[in-house]
């Protein structure tokens, strides 16, 4: 049960990606196009759709995890990939710029869906084996980042719209696929009422304190996420300055970061974690991001900058260790409570990030041309790095705890 279970959600999650993968490379041409062609307009009001999507996840996120412990993963997976499906069909017939932004709000609300997901992950899969899991759940969202661009990129070359239509028909045919084939995985008999006063980013918080050793794992995965998302805030600007990197060369870099991060979340993550057990794992992890992140920083050329990427996806071990650790802490009521509440950690790291490092990167490059290096972002990000290290350097030093019941 529990491998043809997970089965089933990875297909779902790896269709939930491909759809929001079909947009990414069309989405800002489209608000421009709303714009009346004004590029500058369009700009702006695609910083302001992207955070807006943030908050959305950031809000959102905990209420779906507690509505998956309360009424089971299965409808509230299936509800939001209807939601998804409509709200493409939306987001292809907006006439303005207001309808879009209605569309983009609704799907920032329906794609929290991946905490409960994680929580599915987490009630049919025994303890020991919750990080190689998650880890899995990492390659579908890395097939759903290289494979719906390049789709999305094909269809929005015929159509700007065409590709919202096909995510519209992926995110239907996952709801169609999950009614008749997804099966729940929370018996009734160990599921928890819903307390809006505990189902949202503040009562997270307080979930985080109740429970002992979490808080500790918690603040690691905040610095974690920030110091991740340095990489898609700074690439493209770094690596053109740096490098005089074209639009080709960019392109087949992130590539090769995709299939370096697939490979180890597929082959790597699962048996690291079975030889180091998830604390060495996470720690290794760390390690290894903070070097990768330094390469980043200092590299003289492009050659060992592109080393540093293999390097770097060896962080991989970090998120899924870290979750299966958190697993252990909370009961197996309470599980989707916790994916929502690391849910909408991740989604203020992805709205302070962007702004932290691209600013960073600005004085490096400008005011402060003399003091820093221009790597000076991925410098940062190494020192977070080290923090999350420190901070979770104690529980790695534990023996192994038993999952709570």
């Amino acid at each position: 049960m529990s491998r043809a279970a997970f089965a089933f959600v990875f297909i779902t999650v790896l269709l939930d990606m491909l759809a929001f993968g079909l947009v990414v490379p069309v989405f800002p041409g489209l608000i421009v196009r709303l714009e009346g062609g004004d590029a500058a307009a369009g700009a702006s009001a695609f910083g302001v759709f992207a955070a807006a999507w943030a908050v959305m996840q950031f809000f959102f996120q905990p209420v779906l995890g507690a509505l998956s412990d309360r009424f089971g993963r299965r409808p509230v997976i299936l509800l939001s990939n209807l939601g998804l499906g409509l709200d493409y069909i939306v987001m292809a017939l907006a006439p303005n710029l207001a309808w879009l932004f209605i569309g983009r709000l609704a799907s920032g609300i329906t794609s929290s869906s991946f905490s409960a997901a994680g929580a599915y992950i987490a009630d049919v899969t025994p303890p020991e084996k919750r990080a190689g899991r998650f880890a899995m759940l990492g390659v579908a969202f890395g097939v759903g980042f290289i494979v719906g661009p390049a789709v999305g990129g094909a269809l929005g070359a015929i159509d700007l719209r065409a590709p919202f239509w096909a995510a519209a028909a992926l995110s239907l045919a996952n709801f169609a696929y999950g009614f008749f084939i997804l099966p729940e995985s929370l018996p009734r008999e160990r599921r928890a009422a819903f307390q809006f006063q505990t189902a949202n980013p503040i009562g997270a918080l307080h979930f985080v304190r109740a429970h002992p050793g979490l808080s500790t794992l918690a603040l690691a995965a905040f610095f974690a996420y920030v110091a991740h998302d340095s990489l898609p805030a700074t690439f493209v600007l770094y690596t053109q300055y740096r490098f005089a990197w074209d639009e080709r060369a960019v392109g087949l870099a992130l590539a090769l970061v995709g299939v370096s991060s697939m490979v180890v979340q597929g082959l790597v993550v699962g048996r690291a974690v079975a030889r180091l057990g998830e604390r060495g794992a996470l720690v290794v992890g760390l390690v290894v991001g903070i070097s990768a992140q330094l390469i980043f920083a200092l590299a003289p050329n492009t050659s060992l900058f592109l080393v540093g990427i293999p390097v770097w996806s060896f962080f991989g071990l970090v998120s899924p260790s870290l979750m299966g650790l958190a697993t252990r802490h909370v009961a197996a009521t309470e599980q989707g409570r916790l994916q929502g509440t690391f849910g909408s950690l991740h989604a203020v790291a992805a709205v302070i990030a962007p702004l932290l490092f691209t600013q960073t990167f600005a004085l490096a490059v400008a005011d402060l041309r003399a003091y820093l290096l221009p790597g000076a972002a991925f410098l940062f990000s190494a020192v977070l790095l080290a923090a999350s290290l420190a901070t979770v350097w104690r529980v790695a030093l534990r023996r192994a705890e038993p999952a709570i019941a």
